[in-house]
């Protein structure tokens, strides 16, 4: 059987979550560098350079949020996307396909998240 180059970065990253649900918490989510938990959590729907193409977001209708279109992120308080990320999108007048993030990630490392989505808006 054939590994894609994917499939392999994914590995660790399916073994690291999982570890805490069959042992325990083996480290908080503090600890996971917030590019990685993006990758985990985020990429799927926004994309990996934030541009709202990610794999699933092509499914979308409304099309996930474009994070480097500075025009339109500039515009959003940091407090909304942080309410966005905890409660899904609906709870800031969004697509209800974005999910609800907040049982699974702590108020450190959503805030973390919202400081991260702004770095791919480059002026």
């Amino acid at each position: 059987m054939k590994l894609t180059a994917p499939l392999l970065l994914l590995t660790p990253v399916v073994a690291i979550l999982l570890a805490g649900t069959l042992t325990g918490p083996v480290f908080g989510d503090e600890d996971i560098p917030v590019a990685m938990t993006y990758q985990v959590y985020c990429s799927r729907c926004h994309g990996d350079t934030g541009q709202g193409d990610g794999p699933d977001g092509a499914t979308l209708s409304p099309k996930p949020r474009n994070f480097s279109d500075c025009s339109v992120m500039s515009k959003i308080p940091d407090a909304t996307i942080v309410k966005a990320i905890k409660n899904g999108g609906a709870a800031v007048g969004l697509s209800r396909d974005m999910p609800a993030w907040g049982e699974a990630l702590s108020d450190k490392k959503i805030d973390a998240l919202a400081t991260f989505v702004r770095t791919f808006c480059h002026k």
